[in-house]
């Protein structure tokens, strides 16, 4: 069949006879999640390259606590694996460079036994382009660019950054996300700007935001014709979360009728953030109640309210998901600020 790549340092080459036998050489590396990867052959390398403007020397991420140089070549041949089309690259390059970003702080959400997940959200005219759904079905199968844009990340993590499942990933549980985690934001149906606008970029330009995510959760309200009415149902999910005592950031994705709902209401981003902010506090006693935070319960936390983030602009608020329904999502971050913060990067095409 021609030769395959490995994921060492210094890329080598395996000849192997057929498809077959290049699935089960990935196989027998160690270099697939699970699931039969595309062999990377040089042809196939040199396309994603090409695609993403790259050079295979071409710095992407350096992983501090791992002291890893993650090359263009590295996250090319993973990108292969991954079955990700040639045009996919620069959105898989950007969401490896956000990787690397101090603030996102690789090594905690990597290594933790809490299980968390590399969430990507894609915003500009590229996710339409590269059919990136942010409709039905938002986080289930059936889509190209979801599944293997989230897949190539997630083996670039394992295969370049050694964050191998009982190893350096030291996850109690996890959750699918690891296999893939990525959307789109619904920007042409959404009540508000395309969320990479709060970040500094312009509604024509590409960007990738990442985030070490819990698993979503879903809740339902089909009685509620206001924001005030959907928000007090979504308050009373987050309130006791996964992450609610220690202050991580939380994205909040709208859709179906709640996503028009608000819309109608005239809300803004920033109405949903702070009302959230305010309806969603908890009393420092009922954390203690619960064990989520140490010691006996005190008239003094009787009277502390904690909100579940430290500002209302640690909401990430999104529009995606089909049109039609009663359910909406929020999913919780990993850990509190100081340990990982979303990171938005440009999606930058040759």
């Amino acid at each position: 069949m021609g030769d395959v790549h490995n994921m060492e340092l210094k890329s080598r080459r395996h000849t192997v006879s057929d498809l077959a036998g290049a699935i089960e050489l990935c196989y027998t590396n160690g270099w697939t999640d699970g699931l039969p990867v595309i062999p990377p052959t040089a042809e196939r390398i040199t396309a994603m390259l090409e695609a993403g403007g790259l050079d295979p020397e071409t710095q992407l991420a350096f992983i501090e606590n791992r002291q890893v140089t993650v090359t263009a070549e590295k996250v090319a041949i993973n990108a292969v694996m991954a079955g990700c089309k040639a045009e996919y690259m620069p959105v898989v390059a950007a969401a490896v460079e956000a990787l690397g970003d101090p603030k996102y702080g690789y090594h905690g959400p990597a290594t933790s036994t809490g299980g968390s997940a590399v969430f990507m959200v894609v915003n500009g005219p590229i996710a339409r382009e590269l059919d990136i759904n942010c409709d039905n079905n938002l986080f289930g199968p059936g889509w190209r660019a979801n599944a293997t844009i989230g897949r190539a990340v997630r083996l670039v993590m394992r295969n370049v950054m050694g964050t191998m499942p009982g190893e350096l990933d030291r996850s109690s549980l996890g959750h699918g996300g690891k296999y893939s985690y990525c959307i789109a934001e619904n920007e042409a149906e959404s009540p508000w700007p395309p969320f990479h606008t709060t970040r500094g970029f312009s509604k024509a330009q590409n960007a990738v935001t990442i985030f070490a995510a819990y698993a979503p959760h879903q809740y339902s309200n089909g009685l509620s014709a206001t924001p005030e009415g959907i928000l007090t149902t979504a308050c009373a999910h987050m309130k006791i979360s996964a992450g609610s005592a220690r202050q991580p950031q939380y994205a909040m994705v709208f859709a179906g009728e709640h996503s028009a709902t608000i819309k109608k209401a005239g809300w803004t981003r920033e109405d949903v953030q702070r009302h959230v902010f305010e309806n969603s506090k908890v009393s420092v006693a009922e954390f203690k109640r619960l064990n989520m935070k140490a010691g006996a319960p005190t008239p003094e936390d009787e009277r502390t309210m904690s909100p579940i983030v430290e500002s209302p602009q640690d909401l990430l608020v999104f529009s995606a998901g089909g049109r039609a329904g009663v359910q909406s999502a929020f999913i919780p971050g990993w850990g509190g600020m100081a340990g990982s913060q979303s990171v938005t990067v440009e999606i930058r095409r040759p």
